[in-house]
């Protein structure tokens, strides 16, 4: 299905269970699209119409649920007169979240690590070829060496988007935070202690970087949790994501 694999958002609704007299079998399908447009048909009429509705509102959920359908009594409310009951699964297919980590050191692959095994879309971007490499970042969906200027034309940041800066200086962060500033992106955090942070922050505003746009700027980086190593610097930071994303959803 193409959102499993990047493509637009839809939920896949099915037949799972039927009693008595009902349009269409258990095992039907029908995938309903983000715009509310359908591929296939698991009855038609007012019924379609209501197992459409409730798809969409799967979809923005992002949560499976299971609906039941009575067709006996339209005075009541009943979305057909056929006689039975139909109930279907609406499974929403989503593309999955994007990790867009600027810094491929030891925290930015252990936060590529993390957040592929938690099931999000990883990419990575560091201007040295050799820490963006297949063998130095097997689990990163995307890799990108060069500028984060170009990383962010080849894969736009889009409002499902959180975005890791971990670089090894602030004199990078000066150079690539003023691009992520005004992206929709969910989430923005930077990785730095509190005066890194302070000397980045300052350097910005002089470049005419607004205070509200440092404003939503995550530092220090991820949960206070006492992290120290590298695994449990990731653990902190993917925790924060998953709040922001859960948050919005």
């Amino acid at each position: 299905m193409g959102a499993v694999h990047g493509g637009p958002p839809v939920v896949l609704a099915t037949i799972v269970a039927t009693e008595g007299s009902v349009p269409r079998h258990t095992g039907t399908k029908m995938v309903v699209r983000q715009d509310g447009s359908t591929i296939g048909t698991v009855g038609g009429g007012k019924v379609e119409d209501a197992i459409r509705t409730d798809g969409l509102e799967a979809l923005g959920r992002k949560r499976a649920s299971t609906r039941t359908y009575p067709l006996q009594n339209p005075d009541q409310g009943d979305p057909g007169v056929c006689g039975g009951i139909m109930t279907v699964y609406l499974e929403p297919y989503v593309t999955p979240h994007t990790v867009f980590i600027v810094g491929a050191g030891h925290v930015g692959r252990a936060v590529v690590d993390l957040a592929h095994w938690i099931g999000y879309h990883t990419v990575v971007v560091d201007e040295r070829a050799d820490r963006v490499t297949e063998e130095a970042m097997p689990l990163a969906d995307e890799r990108y060496a060069g500028t984060v200027a170009d990383a962010l034309a080849a894969h736009p940041i889009t409002e499902d988007t959180s975005i890791v800066v971990v670089t090894r200086s602030h004199e990078l962060d000066v150079e690539i935070v003023p691009l992520l500033v005004d992206t929709p992106a969910r989430y923005v955090g930077v990785m730095g202690s509190k005066r890194r942070w302070e000397v980045t922050a300052a350097a910005m505003a002089d470049a005419g970087v607004t205070t509200g746009q440092l404003a939503r700027i995550q530092n220090p980086i991820g949960l206070e949790i006492g992290a120290e190593s590298v695994e449990e610097i990731a653990v902190s930071i993917l925790s924060e994501i998953i709040a922001a994303v859960n948050e919005s959803s």
